[in-house]
């Protein structure tokens, strides 16, 4: 009898912690973008706009791509690239693989990068490059070398073109 309750009380479990991740964070996000200088108008492959600094939310599970411009600096883009986060494995060990199942299918799990998106612009005309920037003001890489990071990736969703592959 006591067997019988200890597999009903962990099925019971692993049924309430499935999904951990859709309760806890919810499938959509707040992305914020800023850009130095401010005021730059930027437009994400999803159909959204904003001028930085600025916030709007995005589906977890879905890569973008932003393609940020402001008079008197170089255009750029950035793919933003959906990452499976650290709570799917928190499922697969305390809830076992229903809560892995619904996460990763609604992608609750998964996280945006970079987050926040945070850009120094190049001016027209310098040799300088647009670079991603930390939550503190350090350079983290040039935009390129990200882009060319996920490139690959970020391809799979939203196409080839647009991740840069394709002219």
């Amino acid at each position: 009898m006591k067997k019988e309750l200890a597999i009903l009380a962990a099925a019971m479990l692993a049924f309430n912690l499935g999904g951990c991740a859709t309760v806890l964070n919810g499938t959509s996000t707040e992305y914020s973008t800023t850009t130095s200088p401010e005021g730059a108008t930027v437009k994400f492959s999803g159909g959204q706009t904003c001028t930085t600094p600025c916030s709007l939310e995005f589906k977890r599970k879905g890569d973008l791509r932003a393609d940020i411009t402001l008079a008197g600096h170089k255009p750029t883009y950035v793919l933003i690239q959906s990452k499976l986060g650290g709570s799917t494995f928190g499922n697969i060990v305390l809830g076992g693989g229903v809560g892995a199942i619904v996460d990763g299918s609604n992608g609750a799990s998964n996280r945006l990068y970079p987050r926040p998106l945070i850009v120094r612009l190049a001016p027209e005309g310098s040799n300088e490059e647009a670079v991603l920037l930390s939550k503190d003001g350090k350079v983290v890489q040039t935009v390129k070398q990200h882009n060319d990071a996920v490139r690959v990736d970020v391809a799979k969703t939203i196409g080839p073109k647009l991740a840069g592959l394709e002219e």
